[in-house]
């Protein structure tokens, strides 16, 4: 997250309690990354439009994500603490209550990346303040209980939106959002302290407007394919847009003496390889995520609050396995941990593929346990070994473009496999239970290939854990 706004250490008497209010804002944002997965079948007959379209809730909301966090560490230099907490907090109720009572899908959408800007500005300010307010010794384990929220959050979202559509309206899903969200704000207003520093520094307009527009373009051009096709001139000319604007703004970051982005980070190889072996991690999961709910619903015809019990165990397993393999790096180092993980999770997906319409219930629980047991174990290790190839305030600058990054690969994951779900549907035979296994079946393919290129990816990071790189420290981030 962006970290390097910090200053020195402030004294606080409750620290967990001043946190309270973005750690509870963090959850729900995790949590709304997958909660709506579930909800597409629903969502698809309720606004009479198709899941390429329904998917832009999923995909927008990420994309505002991935384009706030970069922003974050310039705005917690104009405005306090509490300010920025609070407004995030507030963007994210306004967002959930628009949502909540939309007439249409264009609204819903609205107000869906509102509460992007909610979460791109919470999560790295929860970090950020985490390592300020608490004492060095006890970071570790600080960072660790902020990592399993953020891991289980996503992990029970799909179980806990089932049992909402199982006994109301896909709006409750909103509502909750809210509610959780109101007491997330008096929380911190009651205990947040101001804590970083306002040096109020210049801002640089340009690179803001390329982030976006770049950004946007590939998003927008992978999204739109689920509806137009590949060779959609709309969707031509929003990649090559995207893809021109972003190499516009990589030049001018690497140029600026306080860039938005510090992109010259990625010429350490060791950290960008790092980088790249999470992003296709990320997409592994975000693209899962998205089709495993259209293959239980619609293909097996189980009803929704069924679906997410049937993804509540490899939910569990992932947070547990995520936490186990943070502390298995020290021991293994990234490379044994990462070609491991991809080799089980390639296991769990080619068993999915390999599951017909009418599959019984446990081999889809056991093949997405397998996933979720493979693509956790190379998620942490990858990340611990970017970040060990940094030292210093490039450390911050790393972590800020690891978790910006994560949110625009998962937005264009989840676009793409909607694509080649819709793609699966229309070219399958049979009933249309068969042709919906036959387009997630198909979206599984693009998570076979993005397991195929990190495990060979993972074979060239390093083998030895962080004790011969550099041990991070908050002096790093002042």
């Amino acid at each position: 997250m962006q970290q390097n706004v910090l200053r020195a250490r402030v004294e606080v008497d409750l620290p967990w309690f001043s946190m309270a209010g973005m750690l509870l804002g963090a959850f729900v944002g995790m949590f709304s990354e997958t909660s709506l997965n579930i909800a597409v079948p629903q969502l698809v007959n309720a606004f009479h439009t198709s899941t390429a379209t329904i998917q832009w809730l999923i995909t927008g909301y990420m994309l505002v994500i991935g384009i706030i966090m970069p922003l974050t560490g310039i705005i917690s230099k104009w405005f306090s603490t509490r300010q920025v907490v609070s407004f995030a907090l507030i963007a994210f109720i306004l967002g959930s209550v628009i949502s909540a009572t939309a007439p249409n899908f264009a609204i819903v959408l609205t107000g869906r990346m509102i509460q992007g800007i909610g979460t791109g500005l919470i999560l790295p300010m929860m970090f950020a303040t985490a390592m300020l307010i608490f004492p060095p010794q006890k970071l570790g384990a600080v960072n660790g209980m902020l990592a399993l929220v953020i891991m289980f959050a996503p992990a029970i979202g799909p179980t806990l939106t089932g049992i909402i559509l199982g006994v109301s309206s896909w709006r409750w899903i909103f509502w909750i959002f809210a509610i959780i969200l109101a007491i997330a704000l008096i929380l911190t207003l009651a205990g947040l302290k101001n804590v970083n520093e306002l040096t109020k520094p210049h801002v640089d307009v340009l690179s803001i407007c390329e982030s976006i527009i770049g950004f946007s373009g590939l998003v927008a051009g992978a999204s739109l394919a689920g509806e137009q096709g590949w060779g959609s001139p709309l969707v031509i000319a929003s990649l090559i847009i995207g893809v021109i604007v972003l190499i516009l703004y990589t030049r001018r970051q690497l140029r600026l003496e306080h860039p938005v982005l510090n992109l010259r980070v990625m010429k350490n190889e060791q950290f960008a390889l790092g980088v790249a072996v999470v992003m296709l991690d990320f997409g592994i999961i975000l693209s899962a995520m998205f089709l495993l709910p259209q293959f239980i619903q619609n293909a097996m015809l189980l009803p929704v609050a069924m679906t997410g019990m049937v993804m509540l165990p490899g939910g569990i397993v992932n947070a547990i396995t995520s936490g186990v393999a943070g502390r298995s790096y020290e021991q293994f180092g990234a490379k044994r941990l990462a070609v491991l993980g991809f080799i089980i999770a390639f296991i769990g997906v080619l068993i999915l593929i390999m599951a017909p319409a009418s599959a019984p219930v446990w081999l889809v629980i056991l093949a997405h346990v397998i996933m979720m047991i493979g693509a956790p174990m190379a998620m942490s290790p990858s990340q611990t070994s970017a970040l060990s190839a940094l030292q210093g305030p490039e450390a911050g600058d790393g972590s800020t473009i690891m978790n910006t990054l994560q949110q625009v690969v998962g937005a264009l994951a989840t676009a793409i496999a909607t694509s080649c779900l819709g793609f699966g549907i229309a070219t399958g035979h049979g009933s249309v239970a068969a042709k919906a296994a036959n387009g997630v079946h198909v979206g599984l393919y693009f998570t076979l290939a993005l397991i195929v290129i990190a495990f060979v990816l993972s074979f060239f990071l390093s083998g030895k854990p962080a004790e011969e790189g550099h041990d991070i420290t908050p002096d790093d981030f002042k």
